[in-house]
């Protein structure tokens, strides 16, 4: 590019203002972005700071920002094929968008966001490098609350679960059980195990953190996925004590002290115990394998 001014010639390299102008374009297309998701956004932020089953949304696009980073140099040696496909993926992530702002569907407005990003990183950088980004794109779903339709149709069967090997529990103990569905009889006091104690709750917040916990500490694919799948069971498990501890509470001590305080602290307990259960199978998996004489592979 040649820039005359009287008898000089200046010269300025293409690159530099290239570079620039792609820069330029980015921020205001982020700019438009942000304007057009700004309340849907807000309102997300807002139910990660008021509902402590879906505060680990916080984390979660810090850490996929910190995958990001940390495989930049990968990244970077990608190349840029600008595809057309991305055209698709950007509509229907818009036609997502108006679905869910007229229907009044918190997670289809949500998740257009994340369909509307790869668009634009199919349609600008191309396929290779989505691929390239696939897991902290993927990743980015776990801060978004689960769908209500999703919610009704799994909690309830957990809640029957949760209250059935509660009652075994108690009656290995030698408590007087007589369970109902989710409602579990006790000479003292009636237990109902509601959709917050059904699991599925903290099964989204132990998922998430098994899923940053193989990342940063186990090198092998295979494994990683059996530590998020190992979060079901974990998370059915910890709330069947929760619920085994509140009939416990309200058989030997008083039935009043079997809500309230005591209550939450033991959700807090059975979580953390939650996590303990996690790295534990991870260690053992690790100790199996040091007695089989295997070496992990590196990263």
């Amino acid at each position: 590019m040649k820039t005359t001014v009287g008898p000089t010639t200046v010269k300025f390299p293409a690159t530099v203002t290239d570079k620039h102008t792609s820069w330029v374009r980015v921020g205001l297309l982020a700019a438009l972005v942000l304007v057009v998701y700004f309340d849907i956004l807000r309102r997300l932020v807002g139910q990660w700071w008021n509902d402590d089953n879906y505060s680990h949304g916080f984390f979660v696009p810090l850490f996929s920002a910190f995958v990001l980073w940390q495989e930049r140099e990968r990244l970077a040696r990608i190349p840029r094929v600008p595809s057309w496909l991305g055209l698709p993926v950007i509509i229907g992530g818009l036609g997502t968008l108006i679905a869910g702002v007229l229907g009044v569907e918190l997670f289809l407005s949500r998740t257009s966001l994340l369909f509307l990003l790869a668009g634009m990183v199919i349609y600008f950088l191309g396929w290779p490098f989505f691929r390239g980004i696939l897991f902290p794109w993927a990743t980015l779903f776990l801060m978004v609350p689960i769908p209500a339709i999703i919610f009704n149709q799994v909690a309830f069967p957990l809640q029957l679960l949760a209250s059935r090997i509660a009652s075994g529990l108690l009656e290995t103990v030698g408590v007087p059980v007589l369970r109902e569905g989710n409602v579990i009889r006790l000479p003292s006091t009636v237990l109902e195990v509601v959709e917050a104690c059904s699991g599925i709750r903290s099964l989204v917040s132990l998922a998430t953190l098994a899923v940053i916990y193989g990342y940063l500490l186990e090198p092998r694919l295979e494994r990683r996925v059996i530590l998020v799948l190992a979060a079901l069971p974990i998370a059915v498990i910890a709330n069947a004590l929760r619920v085994m501890g509140t009939g416990l509470l309200g058989y030997y001590w008083d039935p009043s002290k079997a809500e309230g305080f005591f209550h939450l602290f033991q959700g807090w307990v059975l979580f953390v115990l939650s996590l303990g259960m996690l790295f534990g199978l991870h260690g053992a998996m690790n100790l199996l394998d040091r007695w089989r004489g295997k070496v992990p592979r590196n990263k």
